[in-house]
């Protein structure tokens, strides 16, 4: 089964996440499906970019998001 979760970017005090597509089964940083987008926590707003046509042909494949990237989708008002 696909996941739509946060995949770690980082060096040290500096945070930024991609969202990507991945096999439940694999480790968080493990080999990904495909990046759909990024996550910045460190701008003011924290800066949220999801490419959203991406986004609804992964819903159709029946990629399910984690819980933390559902609300930001909602944010975004995508789902």
């Amino acid at each position: 089964m696909l996941t739509i979760s946060f995949g770690q970017n980082w060096q040290k005090k500096k945070p930024y996440y991609r969202v990507v597509v991945i096999e439940r089964t694999r480790a968080r940083d493990g080999r990904v499906r495909e990046a759909v987008g990024t996550y910045d926590p460190l701008k003011k707003p924290a800066e949220i970019k999801l490419d959203s046509d991406r986004h609804q042909i992964l819903a159709w494949r029946r990629a399910q998001p984690s819980d933390t990237v559902r609300s930001f989708l909602k944010q975004q008002k995508i789902a």
